[in-house]
């Protein structure tokens, strides 16, 4: 894999992760928490909004299954020299 594709992949990762925490966790919570009790719209679209942030929201942190792949990859995270 070339670098330009490498970057791409990361920046696509970052903007759509597919990572178990937002394919099966997150999915898996939110049924649970939706099956014990009803509200309306507002939670529902608050809801949703969990389970995909907008990237802009993000604080920039990265979790220990990110900072193996950049280690993994030789390449230094962003933001960190």
């Amino acid at each position: 894999m070339s670098r330009q594709e490498f970057i791409a992949w990361r920046e696509y990762h970052r903007l759509y992760p597919f990572d178990d925490l937002h394919r099966y966790h997150r999915p898996a919570a939110l049924v649970a928490h939706a099956a014990a009790g009803g509200g309306g719209a507002d939670l529902l679209q608050q809801r949703i909004a969990w389970l995909q942030p907008d990237p802009s929201d993000g604080d920039g942190t990265y979790t220990e299954a990110d900072l193996a792949t950049f280690a993994a990859f030789g390449v230094k995270p962003p933001g960190r020299g």
